[in-house]
């Protein structure tokens, strides 16, 4: 069982900065976060494996940088840039089940405006 809280959410104008945190119980597996928005699916952002490989997804790519601090049991995500359509709730996710992850935090709302 691993529990999971993200924080950081806020409300931005386009162009600023956010970092994202996620509170872990534990940091044994592999990391994501997903966001969600309005009328959309879950969409993976980002992931880092626990020897730290990460991916993103092509529209986040050199804006968002995932990090995970084991020894903290934090897991991050750095958004620089933002764009009106990074607005959604972002929910940070552990242990990789198929093609899914088996625990998920609550999210946390970000919402960026012109």
């Amino acid at each position: 069982q691993v529990r999971l809280q993200e924080s950081g959410g806020d409300s931005v104008q386009a162009g600023g900065d956010l970092k994202l945190s996620c509170a872990a119980s534990n940091m044994l597996c592999g990391m994501a976060w997903y966001r969600q928005t309005p009328g959309k699916q879950r969409e993976l952002v980002s992931s880092i494996s626990s020897d730290l490989i990460t991916t993103y997804t092509d529209s986040v790519k050199g804006r968002f940088t995932i990090s995970r601090h084991n020894a903290e049991k934090t897991l991050y995500l750095e958004m620089k840039s933002l764009k009106l359509e990074d607005t959604g709730v972002y929910y940070c996710a552990a242990c990789r089940s198929g093609i899914d992850y088996k625990y998920w935090g609550q999210g946390t709302q970000v919402t960026v405006s012109s």
